[in-house]
């Protein structure tokens, strides 16, 4: 029975190397994996992220172009839960001439990062949950005030002009860029 039981193992040990040494074995190289971001993930069944639907947006392409501008593109792709406060072009159009082509360069890059920051909040406040001059700590740790008057939301005096939910969070389309302090 002790030999039995050795020529199973050894038939079972044969077999595992052959199949093994037989399955095609594709080297892992940086042309045929290259590393992306959440970003580059397709799926066009579910609902698109803040990033998707702001690409999809006619009314953000600033936006998407400070995002891509700041690198944060992929940041904003991931799981979240994220509320992001997004102006509109027409926002962006109202600061001072040459601001934004000036905030795009990558010299300027940190305090474009800043001011992006500065519009996205980690977690989802939804509309029911706010209430009158209500605080949001930002990521980038500087607080913003949510006002609710006459059923109408505001965040540091920019008006809330529409809502989209995201898979990843929540997109508060506003009518000015908001500036930290």
């Amino acid at each position: 029975m002790k030999t039995n039981l050795t020529s199973t193992s050894i038939t079972f040990m044969l077999l595992m190397i052959f199949a093994c040494t037989t399955q095609p074995q594709t080297p892992v190289t940086e042309e045929a994996a290259p590393l992306a971001g959440q970003s580059a993930v397709k799926d066009d069944e579910s609902r698109k992220n803040i990033v998707q639907t702001a690409v999809g947006s006619p009314d953000h392409k600033t936006l998407v172009a400070a995002l891509k501008a700041a690198e944060y593109v992929d940041a904003l792709s991931n799981a979240g839960p994220f509320t992001v406060f997004a102006p509109t072009d027409e926002a962006f159009g109202k600061l001072p001439a040459g601001t934004v082509e000036n905030l795009i360069k990558p010299e300027n890059k940190l305090q474009l990062q800043d001011i992006l920051e500065y519009h996205v909040y980690v977690g989802v406040i939804r509309e029911s949950m706010v209430q009158d001059k209500m605080n949001l700590n930002q990521v980038n740790g500087k607080n913003v005030s949510l006002t609710k008057s006459d059923g109408r939301l505001q965040v540091n005096g920019a008006n809330i002009t529409g809502t989209v939910e995201t898979s990843n969070g929540i997109i508060y389309v506003i009518d000015k860029v908001l500036l930290p302090e």
